[in-house]
């Protein structure tokens, strides 16, 4: 197994620096994603002296009393090209604060602006700033972002312990299950409490260790509810909380009539992975992270409209994953752990659908396509290098 414990998580170069960097000479950035994904430090690296750290000058987090005081009275740091602003969202008026400084200061400064889910969900409250700002979800590390020429040991290693930069690169099985613990009392009892007005913290607290075991499994909300002993209602919409706070998502199953699809039932995921059980589940949860990244990133960068979906008939024969693009299938995924023959569903999807590829990942090293059915099985190492996955 690899040792990047020497590697420093400053001097890795996030996925999303270039077309941030574009950005930032037109308009506004917006930095969103999941709480200790590295939002602050890949802000930090745009700065263009030193020190690339939280005393810059540049930096300014709305938790810090001086710093506040200089956002109300409008004082920017001078000779600074670029400000990043930290948890402004905090500020009950921030979108006008920040539409002020944009409009007065754009000519000669870059706006950059992190902050935890409530970015993402406070900024849908209101126009005032449309038109003049990007929106970018940062996704935990993944394998050719770590290691470009994606080893297969790489792989086992982020299975091992996530994507998440502080476990990654600590490399210990003893700080990965602390690092968990925190960023799950993290989640519940800071973000939670500051995103949404819930009396039930206990309750989503259950919901929360629960949910790992559903990992990859159509996932029935009546059966959530009983177990939660609330209205499937309350039940539903504590999911779409969690999801907002990037702790888990959920993927709607995508297929016609002619070939007996389901509708209803979404499959969920973490976001991380390596809370997911070992073995099956987890492969396939970090290969359904990988896929959303690609398509937000799509998303993001090219303003493609992109959608993670599944396959599964009523007769529950299904593939684990289908990526849309415009509307239109792309290619279907099934996740092996092992690397035996091709899927059977795999291949009676490929035979009835008009999806034009379907690859068949796995942890081994075969790489064959199957005669056939047509369906690809090669290493998820492989698979990430010739789809030029971020």
């Amino acid at each position: 197994m690899p040792d990047i414990t020497h590697i420093p998580k400053q001097s890795l170069r996030r996925y999303l620096w270039t077309p941030v960097r574009e950005d930032l000479a037109r308009k506004m950035v917006f930095i969103g994603g999941p709480v200790q994904v590295g939002k602050t430090t890949f802000a930090l690296s745009f700065l263009r002296t030193p020190p690339k750290n939280e005393t810059h000058p540049a930096y300014l987090n709305w938790d810090r009393d001086e710093h506040r005081q200089r956002l109300l009275n409008g004082e920017m740091p001078s000779g600074e090209e670029i400000v990043l602003l930290d948890e402004i969202h905090k500020f009950a008026r921030w979108r006008n604060l920040v539409k002020g400084l944009y409009d007065t200061q754009k000519s000669k400064l870059s706006i950059l602006v992190t902050g935890s889910a409530r970015l993402d969900y406070y900024r849908k409250g209101g126009d005032s700033l449309q038109g003049r700002y990007h929106y970018y979800r940062l996704h935990p590390i993944s394998l050719r972002e770590l290691d470009p020429s994606a080893n297969a040991q790489t792989v086992r290693l982020l299975l091992r312990f996530g994507g998440f930069p502080e476990p990654l690169f600590a490399g210990s099985e003893k700080e990965h299950r602390r690092w968990q613990k925190e960023h799950q009392d993290r989640v519940i009892r800071d973000d939670l409490r500051d995103l949404e007005q819930v009396r039930e913290v206990s309750l989503i607290e259950l919901l929360v260790h629960h949910l790992p075991r559903c990992v990859g499994s159509p996932l029935s909300v009546r059966s959530l509810s009983g177990l939660l002993q609330v209205a499937q209602e309350t039940a539903e919409r504590w999911l779409t909380i969690l999801e907002r706070l990037y702790f888990c998502f959920r993927i709607a199953p995508y297929g016609s009539a002619r070939i007996r699809a389901v509708k209803k039932e979404r499959k969920l995921y973490l976001w991380d992975w390596s809370s997911a059980p070992e073995g099956g589940p987890r492969f396939e949860n970090m290969v359904a992270c990988q896929l959303l990244k690609y398509c937000h990133w799509l998303e993001d960068t090219q303003g493609r409209l992109m959608e993670l979906r599944y396959l599964r008939d009523t007769d529950k024969r299904e593939v684990d994953f289908v990526v849309l693009r415009d509307g239109v299938a792309e290619f279907a995924v099934e996740c092996k752990t092992g690397e035996r023959s091709v899927s059977p569903a795999a291949a009676y999807f490929k035979a009835r659908t008009a999806i034009p590829a379907f690859y068949q990942v796995h942890l081994g090293s075969k790489d064959f396509t199957h005669g056939g059915s047509g369906v690809r099985v090669l290493p998820f190492e492989r698979f990430c290098k010739e789809l030029d996955l971020p």
